[in-house]
C-alpha cells in the first residue's frame, strides 16, 4: 500500500504535468464555432482516451524498459530531465506558444472531427511528459495491485479535473484573464521544477550511489 506522500506527490506530478489550466484555452481554440453539446462530446472522447493511453503506459511502461535494457533509475533521471523542459517552458511561457501552434496546425488541415484524438488527447492531453510521468509513478507505486490500482483511480481523478476544466473553459477564461492564466502557469511549473529535480536526484543516487 502506498504511503499518503506517494499518493499525493503522484497525483500533483500528474496535475501539474498535464496542466489543465494551461489546455482550457487551448481546448476553446480547438473547438472554435462548435456548440456548447459538440464541445462536450469532445471533451469527454478525449479525456477517455487519455485515460486508456496513460494508464496502458502505467501498466506496460516498465515491462518495454526491461525489454530495451533500460533501468527503471536510469529512467527516472531522463524522465526526471524531461519534466524539468516542460517546467522551464512553463516558467518561460514557451509551452503555451508550441500548443497554440499545434491547435493552428490541427485546423488548417480540417481535423476537426477527430479534435478529440489529434492533437487534443495525443499530444496535449497524453503527451510525453504525462506519459513519462505515469511510467516514474508505476514504479514508485510497486508493483502490487494495490499500488497499480491506486494510480489508476489517480489518473481517472485527473482526467476529471482535465473534462471539468474544459466544461469550465469559456466562464473560468472570462474571470482569469490573460495575466491570471500566465502567473498560474508560472506557479505550477516551478512545483514541477521542483519534483522534477528529486526524480533526477533519486534516480542519479540509485545509480551512482
Amino acid at each position: 500500500m502506498p504511503s499518503y506522500d506517494a499518493i499525493l506527490n503522484a497525483f500533483v506530478t500528474l496535475m501539474v504535468t498535464i496542466d489543465p489550466p494551461g489546455l482550457a484555452p487551448i481546448f476553446l481554440a480547438l473547438t472554435a464555432g462548435m456548440n456548447r453539446a459538440q464541445r462536450y462530446s469532445v471533451a469527454v472522447r478525449s479525456c477517455i482516451l487519455s485515460l486508456v493511453v496513460l494508464i496502458a503506459f502505467s501498466l506496460l511502461g516498465a515491462a518495454i524498459l526491461n525489454i530495451l535494457g533500460i533501468t527503471i533509475d536510469a529512467f527516472r533521471v531522463a524522465g526526471g530531465l524531461l519534466l524539468f523542459y516542460i517546467a522551464f517552458e512553463m516558467i518561460f511561457e514557451k509551452r503555451q506558444q508550441r500548443q497554440e501552434k499545434t491547435s493552428e496546425v490541427a485546423i488548417t488541415k480540417d481535423h476537426i472531427a477527430n479534435i478529440a484524438v489529434f492533437p487534443l488527447a495525443i499530444p496535449l492531453i497524453a503527451g510525453p511528459g504525462a506519459i513519462s510521468a505515469s511510467i516514474l509513478l508505476s514504479t514508485q507505486m510497486g508493483s502490487a495491485i494495490t499500488g497499480k490500482l491506486i494510480l489508476a483511480v489517480i489518473l481517472a481523478v485527473s482526467m476529471g479535473i482535465v473534462l471539468l476544466a474544459f466544461i469550465a473553459a469559456e466562464r473560468v477564461d472570462k474571470y482569469l484573464g490573460s495575466t491570471g492564466r500566465s502567473i498560474l502557469t508560472r506557479l505550477l511549473g516551478v512545483l514541477l521544477a521542483a519534483l522534477s529535480v528529486q526524480f533526477v536526484a533519486d534516480g542519479a543516487k540509485a545509480l551512482f550511489g
